[in-house]
């Protein structure tokens, strides 16, 4: 059986839940159906969907703005639709963007990685639904770095953020659909159906599916880079830069200041699991070290089975860390008070004290051990999928 997606499973047999209905719509660039038609247009044009606001996450609902980057709102030129901008002046629906909706539709493809922005806007979304009585429908879609993995630590609540949303390990290994299910059910309880997929395995991975992939961030622009993300998104909260601005972002890590043959001699000396690196030099054309030639390693995932990217980037990061001691450091909080980056993604500030102290990267990798064995009993009450 071909994987049928939320978007087309909806449009084939739940049309009728939307019958008579103001309808908005949270949708991004990999919003498509499985011939790559726009949810956005597909809704628009059906005659039994009265589509009246669009609302769009980071990056937009058509792509077109960098990550962090804000986005108002403003009409849609193709649809002459209002779009709402859930990552600019606020980061959820208010009120009034809802006030003339009775249902929002959520489809969008997600990483399945706590710190990727879809999760935290499509909780936000169904918050502010819950208040304003408005209904939600989830379209969802496969999680594309397979639904069996879970890796990581689970996220201290007293961290929650944008980028760490609920208590769940940084891969969670859930649809989106799944694990709006959970937060529904033991924190939000709003009006929600999820459609799901048909087809679909969770042990397969997007490239399995046979559905093409479209990069839903502009700086994830191959699976190979969502593979790694869980891992090399740490380094965001450090003063090397990730790749952006590359042509392999989440793939390149470097800094000015590093040798690149060095360092991947070193890394590869480590054996991790499933990955290999190159000596890699690069010139990012924005964000860390932009306009600056920066040396550091290229990441080949070399079985991805095997990889375990939160725990491969740790070893990678005290090996920068002992390597460098003077020009390596930690990415600064965006304002007084506010807490570090890293201790945002990690969703404590265990991973930060734990590498200024020199302690053995096993033993933190083993602490969270026992919190994601209990994450994976209660997951399973919300699984979709065989």
């Amino acid at each position: 059986m071909s994987i049928q997606l939320g978007i087309d499973h909806f449009l084939e047999s739940h049309v009728n839940l939307v019958a008579g209905l103001r309808v908005g719509l949270l949708a991004c660039p990999s919003s498509v159906d499985s011939h790559l038609r726009s949810s956005v247009e597909r809704l628009h044009r059906h005659p039994d969907v009265n589509l009246v606001a669009l609302f769009g996450p980071e990056h937009g609902i058509r792509g077109d703005a960098q990550a962090g980057s804000a986005v108002a709102s403003a009409t849609d030129s193709r649809t002459g639709l209002p779009v709402y901008s859930l990552y600019g002046e606020t980061q959820a629906p208010t009120a009034e963007m809802l006030s003339g909706v009775d249902v929002i539709i959520i489809d969008l493809q997600d990483a399945g990685v706590r710190f990727y922005t879809f999760l935290a806007t499509a909780l936000h979304v169904m918050r502010a639904a819950k208040a304003a009585r408005v209904s939600v429908i989830l379209l969802d879609r496969p999680a594309p770095i397979n639904g069996n993995r879970i890796e990581g630590p689970i996220l201290d609540p007293a961290y929650t953020s944008f980028v760490g949303p609920y208590p769940l390990p940084i891969r969670f290994g859930m649809t989106l659909g799944e694990v709006a299910r959970l937060v529904n059910e033991r924190d939000i309880g709003c009006d929600l159906e999820v459609i799901a997929l048909r087809g679909w395995s969770r042990s397969q991975w997007f490239d399995e599916t046979g559905l093409p992939f479209i990069p839903s961030s502009p700086n994830l622009p191959t699976l190979a880079a969502v593979t790694l993300y869980p891992g090399t998104c740490l380094i965001e909260g450090t003063n090397l830069s990730e790749g952006r601005g590359a042509t392999r972002p989440f793939e390149y890590i470097g800094a000015p200041w590093i040798n690149a043959d060095a360092l991947a001699c070193q890394l590869n000396d480590l054996s991790l699991a499933g990955l290999r690196f190159r000596p890699v030099y690069f010139v990012p054309t924005f964000s860390k070290h932009q306009g600056e030639l920066c040396a550091g390693a290229h990441i080949y995932v070399t079985n991805r089975e095997t990889c375990q990217p939160v725990s491969a980037m740790l070893h990678v990061i005290q090996t920068l860390k002992r390597r460098y001691p003077d020009e390596f450091a930690w990415r600064r909080a965006w304002s007084e008070g506010a807490r570090p980056p890293i201790d945002l993604l990690w969703g404590s500030d265990r991973l930060r004290r734990h590498m200024d102290a020199d302690e053995p990267v096993e033993a933190l990798i083993e602490s969270w051990q026992p919190d994601l064995r209990e994450f994976e009993r209660l997951r399973a009450d919300y699984l979709l999928y065989p």
